[in-house]
């Protein structure tokens, strides 16, 4: 009896195709389905969790490279080998067992190459991959049952697959390659130069922190000048209005020439020479991607793009909502089949009435032909109960209803407005009036008034044409802003459109086609990698680049390292070897030939004065205290404070625990300056008790109790 055993990404993928189905039975590791006209003799399906193997470390290769050391540079395996992931060997053992007794191996991972290489990968591992078994492709664009069924009725060959396979083992290994390196490589030649942490540089990760380095900097170094306009309050009969002339110079004579020219010294009478209203309409905003919803989201409720993506994985596991890790804003027609007849559901859930202006598809968001892997994040067929709604949680209730809200919006009316444009003219000057009047809230009425963007607008009183009215002209100054400093949210977005960063044309439509850096799945753990390094800190939703940012920004400066051009050069050629028009072999090479020319430059770039100075700002912020032994700093060295002469031979240190009680850093400062701290309370006898007591410093600069 032949055995099907379909891979899954992960166990919610596998439980949402076990429902297309009847199942027989289920454990831990894996669902059994009933036999049927798709599984005559039934089928498995098992999962992965995420990368159940991973590429293995440098020391694991060889024993020389456990230690960092510019001696083993470059750090080259002659042939890259996996192991399996620490924490799911569980699951790992369980996938080999069903890989090894299958006839058939279905890939049902995701519709990306990091889908085919999470299979691949696992099934090479397993010893399974050229094995004498019937392989197949599962492609879906939705998780609704029929669609499932159809899909696994119509299975793929895996020639494309393996394809995707190549050009994500490529990518991998080229990024374990200059991670690996370069890493070590910064690190080790920084430290040489004083600087004590360590970097951890990356093709992703790295350009998206120079991008935000690059924007503080234009801050920094921006000096604001003055400019100047012609401003008008004009009086009609019934009543007031402001205008500008069509001038913003830098120079205050030039717009003072200007009133000369036409011989206004500020209070001339105008004539208004049109008056024209036109109706403008909004149409409802797209269906979210994760990425606007994360922006979104960040926007309204200040919600970092990470709790925005679990939260969305929260609702999803829930069945609430459809699938987060989506870049698209269309759904297919299947999915506005059923989102088509729980309209009235989802208006109750968020209290909305309104009556449906159509009940027809629209193509600006259902398109099947723009939906790839998955669909844009839409509420799905299960509609919970009100207890179910009670017990979400408040971020949860808030991006459940912006969904709901913006799907509604398909069915709604357009937003529409009075734009009233006033043109007067004084001695032929022209000044220029808008206002805008609301005529018809429309889709805005789904979305609560507190989260609305407040819409500047200037109701603007009854004029006619040719009406004369009184000027009271005068020059106005303003001031140029500063660049604003990236919001959380607003990183999303920067990262997709990185291309505006890049020179080279070429460049550019690579980084459009590919989204710029990261993926939709990716981006907000980015962004969790480079604040959890200490290269990035958000206060009040603002980002800035930490000290140790700073290095390695100064230390990169100038280098593909910093640039998102190395992922629009890399994408250039995996994608040929996705076609099957590259190759593997080439693109190593190519990798290799960087890293050894990175070996051989770096060095001297280190020269730089910036990053001598970005090391010394590290350091004096680090320093806690002078060094009472040798004058240099003691520093947070992680597990203890320590001094930063340790190289040069001073020994002092500090524990971060004394007799159970925590030594924070003001305790270290007064101990390092006056040999002794207050009588502090907090401490622990080896039996439990409580006691207070003070701290010396004794002449060998080791720790001591002081009970007088």
């Amino acid at each position: 009896m032949s055995k099907t055993v379909i891979f899954s990404e992960k166990p919610s993928q596998a439980r949402a195709y076990a429902q297309a189905f009847k199942v027989k039975s289920k454990d831990k590791t894996s669902i059994e389905l009933e036999p049927c006209s798709t599984f005559p003799d039934g089928a498995t399906i098992t999962w992965g969790i995420g990368h159940l193997v991973g590429l293995k470390m440098p020391g694991e290769y060889k024993e020389e490279w456990k230690k960092w050391s510019l001696n083993n540079l470059p750090i080259i395996p002659d042939d890259f080998q996996h192991k399996v992931t620490p924490n799911v060997k569980e699951q790992y053992k369980a996938v080999k067992r069903l890989f090894d007794e299958a006839t058939t191996i279905i890939n049902g991972a995701d519709q990306d190459r990091e889908g085919s290489n999470i299979h691949w990968s696992t099934l090479s591992m397993t010893g399974n991959e050229n094995m004498k078994k019937t392989a197949k492709r599962l492609w879906v664009n939705s998780l609704e049952e029929d669609e499932i069924r159809k899909g696994f009725n119509n299975l793929s060959d895996v020639k494309k697959d393996l394809l995707m396979y190549e050009e994500a083992k490529a990518r991998q290994k080229a990024d374990w390659l200059v991670g690996m390196n370069a890493s070590q490589l910064y690190t080790l030649l920084l430290q040489k130069k004083g600087y004590n942490g360590s970097l951890s540089i990356g093709r992703v990760q790295s350009p998206t922190v120079y991008l935000i380095y690059q924007r503080q900097k234009e801050i920094e170094n921006f000096v604001s000048k003055p400019f100047y306009q012609i401003e008008s309050e004009f009086t009609a009969s019934a009543g007031v209005y402001k205008s500008m002339a069509a001038i913003k110079d830098e120079s205050k004579d030039a717009v003072q020439a200007l009133l000369e020219k036409h011989n206004i010294i500020g209070n001339e009478q105008g004539t208004i020479e049109s008056v024209e209203k036109k109706e403008k309409r909004q149409k409802p905003p797209k269906l979210h991607s994760l990425s606007t919803l994360q922006s979104t989201a960040n926007k309204k409720w200040k919600y970092s793009p990470k709790s925005v993506l679990d939260t969305v994985q929260s609702l999803y596991d829930k069945k609430i909502l459809s699938y987060p890790r989506t870049d698209s804003n269309f759904i297919t027609e299947s999915e506005f089949e059923y989102v088509k007849n729980n309209i009235d559901a989802y208006k109750s859930i968020i209290n909305a009435e309104f009556n449906v202006k159509t009940l027809e598809s629209n193509k600006r968001y259902v398109d099947g032909s723009k939906v790839e892997e998955h669909y844009a994040i839409i509420p799905t067929k299960t509609i919970p109960g009100e207890s179910s709604i009670k017990g979400l949680s408040e971020q949860e209730k808030n991006i459940y209803h912006e969904v709901i809200a913006t799907t509604l919006g398909m069915f709604h009316e357009d937003y529409i407005y009075e734009e009233t444009t006033i043109m007067t003219h004084v001695n032929d000057l022209p000044f220029k009036t808008t206002g805008k009047v609301e005529k018809d809230k429309g889709w805005k009425k789904l979305f609560p008034k507190k989260e609305e963007k407040k819409e500047e607008k200037e109701v603007l009183p009854a004029v006619e044409q040719n009406e004369k009215v009184q000027s009271k002209i005068g020059i106005k100054e303003g001031w140029q802003k500063a660049p604003k400093p990236y919001t959380e949210g607003q990183l999303i977005n920067m990262m997709k459109t990185c291309g505006k960063h890049v020179e080279s044309d070429e460049d550019v439509e690579i980084l459009k086609a590919v989204e710029g850096l990261g993926t939709e799945a990716t981006r907000s753990n980015i962004i969790e990698n480079i604040k959890q390094r200490e290269y990035i800190e958000v206060k009040k939703n603002i980002v800035s680049v930490t000290d140790k940012g700073k290095i390695l920004c100064e230390a990169i400066e100038g280098t593909l390292l910093a640039s998102p051009s190395m992922t629009a050069k890399w994408e250039s050629y995996l994608s040929k070897i996705g076609k099957g028009e590259g190759s593997q072999k080439t693109f190593i090479e190519k990798i290799t030939q960087f890293i050894n020319k990175m070996i051989e430059d770096v060095p001297n770039k280190l020269n730089a004065p910036s990053v001598d100075q970005s090391i010394k700002s590290k350091q004096e912020s680090d320093s806690i205290a002078q060094c009472p032994s040798c004058g240099n700093s003691i520093i947070d060295k992680g597990k203890f404070y320590g001094c930063s002469g340790y190289k040069e031979g001073c020994k002092v240190t500090f524990p971060k625990k004394w007799a159970k009680k925590t030594l924070g850093k003001k305790i270290i400062q007064s101990l390092c300056e006056n040999k002794k701290t207050n009588k502090l309370k907090g401490f622990k006898s080896k039996a439990g008790k409580d006691f207070e007591a003070k701290l010396i410093l004794d002449e060998k600069y080791s720790l001591k109790f002081d009970f007088k």
